[in-house]
């Protein structure tokens, strides 16, 4: 197999789950979706059809990633995390066909209880506080919090909020990489 799936997941036909993956309790891939390498999938997560998980993804428990979301590499959903797919759900209306999609982009970290409302765009290494409802577009490097979630800063690739000089430069206390905020978007330089 190549990969680790305790006894209690189901994992339906048609799944591809990359090698090293480690599927836990209560766990649910539902046929169609995809799972990359190295992947850790905590309890009481689901993952449906046409799913896609890069590389390298954590998911915490009690996740529910619904059709229309694709994750890139090292994307952290933090625990009972939510996505949307539908922006008008009904009961009685079926809208299976009108799935938006949402993209979490490489390196991008959401916080516990956190909403991600569909068909908004999540840029790598963003980072969403615990709790926060993001209902629109997020800018790489952000980091965002509140309901709705509204950007108080920028965060490095580590994780550590980024502090810039007059001249639009920061360095990250971790790795010592080097970022330049400019007309409003943050790049790295180092």
């Amino acid at each position: 197999m190549g990969y680790f799936a305790h006894e209690t997941a189901v994992i339906d036909e048609g799944c591809k789950i990359g090698e090293g993956s480690k599927i836990w309790h209560f766990s649910h891939l539902m046929d169609g979706c995809v799972l990359g390498e190295n992947c850790n999938l905590g309890q009481n997560v689901v993952v449906s059809p046409g799913v896609e998980l890069g590389n390298n993804v954590k998911v915490q428990n009690n996740v529910s990633i619904y059709t229309g979301v694709v994750c890139e590499d090292d994307v952290f959903l933090g625990p009972s995390m939510v996505f949307t797919n539908v922006t008008n759900p009904r009961s009685a209306v079926n809208r299976r066909g009108q799935y938006e999609k949402t993209l979490v982009g490489r390196g991008a970290s959401i916080g516990a209880n956190a909403t991600v409302v569909c068909g908004n765009e999540i840029g790598k290494f963003a980072f969403i506080g615990a709790g926060s409802v993001v209902t629109k577009n997020v800018p790489a490097y952000a980091l965002l919090v509140g309901n709705p979630a509204r950007q108080i800063g920028w965060m490095s690739e580590f994780g550590h909020r980024l502090e810039f000089d007059s001249q639009g430069l920061a360095i990250c206390p971790e790795s010592q990489e080097k970022y330049e905020l400019n007309n409003g978007s943050v790049n790295k330089i180092s």
